[in-house]
């Protein structure tokens, strides 16, 4: 009998929440162009026997897949535009809270999670993908993934690439928004600074472009975050690579002089041609330290073992470390790994996780990285990262206020914080997020400061939220400052003007005044 009560107990749950739906809200959405197919195709209510598996399976964090976490009154996951500028007309003359999402891989959920009533807008359906090589240009929908884009590049050209992310599952619309960055980042900067036009569905439900729009309300779409409206789709300049690059990954544990070589890192990595770019990954699996330098080069084999031996001769890098390859099948984790995989829109695995992120002006003396192994090596701590990504480069010469991502000259390099779980304990994730909190505090002073600076696309409620949809903008103000510097000012000017009803709002999203 106990599986039956459970049953009815969550048809009943179920049924109180899809009772929560206004009926002229949905109304609206039937009225509105295209409706036979929203009413067959397109709409998820919690009834239906696919909500569920619509709702997780663009979640990267299963933090967000508990009962407890709220769920939305329905998924909207449209074909057309069309159908979106409806969604947004209906949601705001019936005053339904909008939440959307592209990928999933919002750090604190906050494009599928909210504390209220709301509806989800999903992009999974609008993924297309148009490259032309002849003007090195592209056009992808705000649905599709980094692993497509560079799949779909490559399909077309083995000497063009894009300057995103690492993770290949991403969706493009989050991660162009906040800034994206990834191994062509010292070369050619951010993904944001390399979109060139926009389609973008305003508050009133237009649809604008770069003209339409205004420079102001472009400026702020790159890097500014999702608070201005939903972005169909970017343009982006493609850029040039050698058909063939190198890599290598090296591994080093605390034994074999990697604290010297971190530290050493620091002075260099930045350093280095725009062409290299080399980062390091530090694990602590089961009481185990190790670190791993990574790297990306345009260029030969000759030129860049010159670069390290000169630079830095103390990696002790040989010929027989390096690996070449064309740039897509850098793209991937593993060298057996087919290219196809790209394709794919879910992790392997997905874990718990909680992330932070800093930036270093000051190399951390040996006293503090070997103080950071001291907290890594806590039992508490296994499955954590810390990936060191160095500046330098192109990004010392676009100027702060470019775009709104701040974080340019003056930053030796930005440190991602990660603590990975896998199972549901309440238990074990308290204690892991306590933990990530004590390692973020411990690095204080070796950190940013005034303010202490933080990544956008590494969404952390930890620095501050808005309290509700009026947010003041002295609340608001104390983690925009950390994410977008004195361009925090300049993007609720912006947000004033679009969206002076506050629509697109979340926890992080930019506040509107009066």
């Amino acid at each position: 009998m106990r599986p039956l009560i459970i049953l009815f107990i969550l048809i009943s749950f179920l049924g109180n929440v899809f009772a929560q739906i206004p009926q002229n809200f949905l109304d609206c959405l039937y009225h509105s162009p295209n409706s036979s197919t929203i009413l067959s195709n397109i709409i998820y209510t919690p009834t239906d026997s696919s909500y569920l598996s619509v709702l997780n399976s663009s979640i990267q964090n299963l933090r967000f897949t508990s009962p407890s976490t709220s769920k939305p009154l329905l998924i909207f996951t449209p074909l057309y535009d069309s159908q979106i500028q409806a969604f947004i007309k209906c949601s705001k003359i019936h005053g339904i809270q909008i939440r959307f999402r592209s990928g999933g891989h919002d750090y604190e959920g906050l494009s599928y999670v909210s504390p209220l009533p709301f509806v989800l807008l999903d992009l999974v359906n609008m993924h297309s993908i148009e490259v032309d090589v002849e003007n090195s240009t592209a056009w992808v929908q705000s649905g599709a993934t980094v692993g497509q884009l560079f799949y779909r590049i490559a399909e077309k050209s083995k000497t063009l690439a894009f300057p995103a992310g690492f993770c290949p599952t991403v969706g493009v619309g989050g991660h162009f928004s906040g800034g994206g960055y990834g191994m062509l980042l010292r070369k050619y900067g951010l993904a944001a600074d390399n979109v060139i036009d926009a389609r973008i569905i305003d508050a009133n439900g237009n649809i604008l472009d770069r003209k339409t729009m205004g420079e102001d309300l472009f400026w702020a779409i790159r890097g500014g975050g999702g608070s201005f409206g939903v972005i169909l789709a970017w343009k982006v300049n493609l850029v040039r690579v050698p058909s063939t690059i190198v890599d290598f990954s090296i591994q080093k544990t605390l034994e074999q002089n990697a604290t010297n070589l971190v530290h050493r890192w620091q002075y260099v990595a930045h350093k280095f041609p725009k062409e290299l770019l080399v980062r390091i990954v530090i694990t602590s699996v089961n009481s185990t330290i190790n670190v791993y330098f990574s790297s990306t080069y345009l260029g030969g084999v000759d030129e860049l073992l010159h670069i390290m031996q000169e630079g830095f001769p103390e990696l002790g890098l040989t010929k027989d470390d390096l690996t070449e390859k064309s740039w897509i099948e850098s793209t991937l984790t593993s060298d057996d790994e087919p290219l196809e995989n790209l394709l794919n829109r879910s992790q392997p695995i997905t874990p718990y996780f909680k992330a932070k992120s800093d930036y270093i002006q000051e190399p951390i003396p040996i006293s503090g990285l070997e103080g950071i192994w001291n907290i890594l090596l806590e039992d508490v701590a296994n499955n954590s990262y810390m990936i060191f990504t160095p500046y330098g480069g192109i990004m010392d010469e676009i100027s702060e206020s470019t775009i709104p991502f701040p974080h340019r000259a003056g930053n030796l390099y930005k440190i991602q914080y990660l603590a990975d779980w896998y199972n549901a304990s309440e238990v074990l994730a308290t204690n892991r997020i306590s933990w990530i909190r004590r390692l973020y505090s411990y690095m204080t002073p070796y950190v940013s400061k005034n303010p202490r600076a933080a990544y956008l696309n590494y969404r952390d409620l930890d620095i501050g939220a808005n309290d509700g949809r009026n947010a003041s903008y002295a609340q608001a103000s104390v983690w925009g400052m950390k994410y977008f510097k004195n361009n925090f000012k300049r993007l609720v000017e912006i947000k004033r003007r679009v969206d002076p009803s506050n629509l697109f709002w979340n926890e992080q999203s930019i506040p509107t005044l009066p």
